[in-house]
């Protein structure tokens, strides 16, 4: 089958590190592992990372002032809402939206490329799928990780609000099959759509051969001079609610009883400055290892060197992530300790896979650790059983299944 995978997100750059990046690619992948041939359009295409398997088609967004100033006025706008940076923001992806079905639709007739089926990762502001696989007469799957608009309105600025669930709600209701990464997610886009019909949970995946083959780390201890210490490891974005701040203060109430006891974060994020500094302080210093961006390609090697790894997200009550670095602790063997919230609860069995404990807890969190690192034998056994149970998130089997779910006169050519 002809996959036209649309991503048109400016802030996933699909050759980056981004856990969102890490899924467009290992997406594609797996697709043509199963034989589909795929293009991916998508609006950044980034750098760090080799591209996944077909042709790959960037289409950058412009952000001119006359372009803008015009998409203002489209909406009503005084040409000066550009001067406000959330707005011009919010107009260069609308502009963009407005744009790309056209130069999307003239790249793939000059390659020859006739799709079967679009398969886009939602983002905010888009309608540009609804109107591509309406062009092509084929069926639309629309992947949804997360209700950007409240997200979006939480975590940065959201001026044009009304536009935005105007666009989301066209694009969630004229999707023939919604893909929702957690049930979260999944109430999110049912309650827009006005149903729950044809709206289903595919969790993140994981490309298990990449993590069986890792080695047992002992190269990238020896690099770090860190010998045979109990490693305690996180790997992820450094923002605010992904707790990395809580984990480095459990780490360092473990410390003052084990302090052999070492700490590696791996990642990059708004928070990583002021991380820096905290690990300097008495209580931690010497012992917390702050490499920084790795690209995803090395990231086996560096759960090789963690004997367990925490995801310490912060309490929300409206949780809908699916945490990629949860799934693929667990394909690389290795016990994961979080909060029992959201998904992650059904992704971790408790005392077999990891231990999971109560929301911002922290002694609950050092205790889990202290099990963990004191009680070897249990902690290998954990290992292994999360390495078994993570079969079923092997990302051929995640997309096989996403892809069964196309409309009928499709099916046929997926299987």
């Amino acid at each position: 089958m002809k996959i036209l995978y649309f991503n048109p997100d400016r802030g996933v750059p699909v050759l980056g590190d981004k856990g969102a990046s890490v899924h467009v690619r290992s997406f594609v992948t797996a697709a043509a592992r199963l034989g589909h041939e795929v293009v991916l359009a998508c609006t950044t295409a980034g750098s760090g990372n080799p591209p996944p398997p077909g042709r790959l088609i960037e289409l950058p967004a412009r952000t001119d002032d006359a372009r803008l100033r015009a998409e203002a006025m489209v909406r009503g706008l005084p040409g000066t809402a550009i001067d406000d940076p959330v707005v011009r923001r919010e107009l260069a992806r609308l502009a963009h939206d407005r744009g790309v079905r056209l130069a999307l639709i003239a790249q793939l007739r000059r390659i020859g490329f006739q799709p079967d089926l679009v398969y886009e990762r939602h983002a905010l502001f888009s309608r540009a799928g609804v109107r591509i696989a309406t062009h092509f007469g084929v069926p639309r799957l629309l992947e949804v990780n997360a209700p950007l608009i409240e997200e979006q309105a939480r975590f940065r600025d959201l001026r044009l609000i009304d536009v935005a669930r105007r666009a989301q709600a066209a694009s969630y209701r004229r999707a023939n099959v919604v893909i929702a990464v957690s049930e979260a997610v999944a109430q999110h886009v049912a309650g827009v759509r006005g149903n729950a019909a044809h709206v289903h949970v595919l969790p993140n995946g994981a490309d298990l051969s990449r993590y069986r083959a890792g080695g047992d780390g002992a190269a990238l201890r020896a690099r770090l001079g860190i010998g045979a210490a109990p490693v305690i490891g996180f790997i992820g974005s450094f923002k605010p609610w992904h707790g990395v701040d809580f984990l480095f203060d459990v780490f360092a109430a473990l410390a003052r009883s084990r302090p052999d006891a070492r700490l590696i974060a791996v990642g990059d994020g708004p928070d990583l400055a002021a991380l820096r500094a905290r690990a300097e302080q008495p209580d931690c210093a010497g012992r917390i290892i702050l490499p920084g961006r790795v690209p995803h390609d090395h990231i086996a090697d560096w759960l090789a060197v963690m004997d367990v790894t925490v995801a310490p997200y912060h309490d929300q009550h409206d949780f809908y992530f699916s945490p990629l670095k949860i799934v693929e602790s667990l394909a690389a063997g290795r016990p994961v300790v979080a909060p029992g919230i959201g998904q992650i609860a059904s992704l971790i069995a408790p005392e077999v896979t990891g231990i999971l404990y109560p929301p911002g807890d922290a002694a609950a969190c050092e205790a889990a650790l202290h099990r963990l690192i004191d009680q070897p034998a249990r902690r290998l056994r954990m290992g292994e059983a999360a390495r078994r149970a993570a079969a079923v998130w092997d990302w051929t089997a995640v997309v096989a299944r996403a892809l069964a779910l196309a409309p009928p006169r499709q099916r046929e050519l997926v299987q």
